[in-house]
């Protein structure tokens, strides 16, 4: 799946659960384009007509781009006669039918990265826990991009070329773990693959990553072993993971009775010689 596409899903997902959660007939939203000062519309749940699909709402204009410029959730209680606002997008609108909307932005790194938007098709105020919502949608999806952003990054650290010296293969370890703790937390299928490929070939274990290896670890305690090789404790791993620190311990109970180690370094230098962590 590409890029673009795993985003446009994220960014419908939260637009269902925003639905779900404040009984708003319409949602829709959409992500900056990238260079672009604007974002575009994508993304639309409950509508009635094709007016807003595509619409390229450029920064500082109307709702939306007033969020993108302020970068701030911003509503008004009837669009067309707002004199918060310009009125671009006046004729798109007034086609769904929409009156009174609420619009978040999704912010990553302190840049603007999409927007989404709620709205009524009557002119009422939309009330806290509306605007609650919308920023709890809005942050969903900013997790996510921020989970895609980082394991990307890590991927393509770790396809360079490293030198043989101790501290190049520290980065490649700590690259190894970082990785490993990010795989279970990206709802796409095709970037978790990617990723876990990767690890693959940083550990040199074989093609299939998510295959049990030859000594028999499953996966989960490979993730174990790759914090603990970069001298993370229980409790930071079980934070890293996702895990409580008990369900941690006994990955790493696990993991040292197949590898027949005694002690957590044991383990980590017999997974290292057995070709599953770098």
């Amino acid at each position: 799946m590409a890029a673009d596409a795993a985003e446009a899903v994220e960014v419908r997902g939260a637009l269902l659960r925003l639905r779900r959660t404040t009984g708003l007939p319409v949602a829709f939203g959409g992500l900056v384009e990238p260079g672009r000062p604007q974002i575009r519309i994508s993304e639309l749940c409950g509508h009635t007509t094709l007016a807003l699909s595509s619409l390229a709402v450029v920064s500082g204009s109307g709702l939306g781009g007033k969020v993108v410029a302020l970068s701030r959730p911003c509503a008004v209680t009837d669009y067309s006669t707002s004199r918060q606002i310009s009125h671009e997008y006046d004729v798109a609108v007034a086609a769904e039918g929409l009156r009174s909307v609420v619009a978040v932005p999704v912010v990553v790194r302190r840049r603007v990265r999409g927007v989404l938007y709620g709205a009524l098709r009557a002119a009422q105020p939309l009330g806290d826990r509306t605007l609650t919502a919308a920023v709890e949608a809005a942050r969903d999806v900013e997790q996510a991009l921020v989970v895609r952003d980082e394991a990307h990054s890590l991927m393509a650290a770790a396809r360079e070329p490293e030198t043989t010296s101790g501290a190049a293969w520290e980065q490649v370890r700590e690259a190894h773990g970082a990785l490993r703790a990010l795989a279970p937390r990206l709802v796409d299928p095709a970037l978790r693959a990617e990723l876990l490929k990767v690890c693959g070939q940083l550990a040199g274990a074989a093609a299939e990553p998510a295959e049990a290896y030859a000594v028999g670890l499953a996966p989960r305690e490979v993730d174990v072993l790759a914090c603990v090789a970069a001298g993370a404790t229980n409790a930071v791993a079980a934070e890293r993971l996702g895990l409580r620190p008990e369900t941690v311990k006994g990955y790493l109970r696990s993991a040292m009775r197949k590898l027949g180690a005694h002690t957590r370094l044991e383990a980590v230098v017999a997974a290292r010689r057995a070709g599953v962590l770098p």
